[in-house]
């Protein structure tokens, strides 16, 4: 069985979620997204100083990108992927999430 065969809804929706995406992706990696970032935006100023906010934003933009990719793939190959990849994607997912998270509390701390 391949993934076209479990698609329930218009191809349009994926396309549209990885454009979303992939703008995202350009925002973050851009340096420019730190208001999106959820506990960033909301900080208060002393803690918003203890983190360099151009290695969140890259760090962010790299875990979307990841996102946005796995997506894009899934939308170009759904003819050729079986319907097993959704949880292939769903576990790259799970792990870039789990990557982000580590990275911007090691990594993105001055």
């Amino acid at each position: 069985m391949k993934l076209i065969d479990k698609m329930n809804g218009p191809e349009w929706i994926m396309w549209g979620v990885a454009g979303i995406f992939a703008i995202l992706t350009i925002v973050f990696l851009s340096g420019h997204g730190s208001g999106l970032i959820a506990g960033y935006n909301t900080a208060t100023k002393e803690e918003k100083e203890k983190y360099d906010k151009k290695k969140l934003c890259r760090v962010m933009g790299c875990g979307m990108a990841v996102i946005s990719v796995c997506i894009i793939v899934m939308g170009a190959l759904e003819r050729v992927l079986p319907a097993s990849f959704v949880y292939v994607f769903l576990g790259i997912v799970i792990v870039d999430i789990i990557a982000i998270i580590v990275l911007s509390n090691t990594v993105c701390r001055k």
